[in-house]
């Protein structure tokens, strides 16, 4: 009897660390798969219609930098000078799978001064400091139908919340964007993901 009591317990302690390992892959296995730990980020408006700043934008997805030096431009880029663009998780995702920008998606530009024409690497032109206003782009085929579905903000530094911009964002996107009012264009990384290549 007492031998068939520790053949019981031996096989039970053996047991345990599997049981145990289940448990806990079980419990982590949604975070996994909920794109890489990322919520979906939405965009939020109050009743004005003025979009609240969408928080952690360096976190999301770049998708592209360029530059509009200031020496190139007379002086005046419309926006000076690099240009960082993100794009949110979600739409990201949506992106690869089907070469579109979902209903929902935001896509951030943040601008940064050239610091410097050289370096250890050679000339050219490298970033220096934040130096704008943050623009933030909101696809609502309801909310912005008059304008080919996209809405454009623009967030100064300590601003929460931002009316929509002007009808220059809307006919500059309309006049010159490759696809669906996005400068798809410029945008390397989407166009490498993209399966309508």
């Amino acid at each position: 009897m007492l031998d068939h009591l520790i053949l019981q317990k031996t096989r039970l302690a053996r047991l345990a660390p599997l049981v145990l390992s289940a448990l806990l892959i079980t419990q982590v296995a949604p975070v996994a798969a909920s794109d890489h730990g990322h919520h979906k980020v939405q965009a939020k408006f109050n009743q004005a219609g003025e979009l609240a700043r969408p928080a952690n934008i360096k976190e999301w997805i770049s998708i592209g930098a360029s530059v509009t030096p200031k020496d190139m431009n007379n002086g005046k880029p419309a926006f000076p000078e690099f240009h960082y663009v993100y794009l949110d998780h979600a739409s990201w995702s949506h992106w690869k799978k089907t070469g579109e920008f979902r209903e929902g998606a935001m896509i951030a530009k943040e601008l940064v001064s050239v610091g410097s024409k050289s370096s250890a690497s050679g000339s050219g032109y490298f970033a220096g400091d934040y130096v704008g206003p943050v623009a933030v782009s909101v696809k609502d085929s309801k909310r912005f139908a008059k304008s080919n579905n996209w809405g454009y903000f623009v967030f100064g530094d300590d601003k929460a919340l931002s009316a929509p911009a002007d009808e220059s964002c809307v006919a500059c996107h309309k006049a010159n964007a490759a696809q669906d009012m996005v400068f798809t264009q410029y945008w390397a990384p989407l166009r490498a993901v993209s399966p309508k290549k």
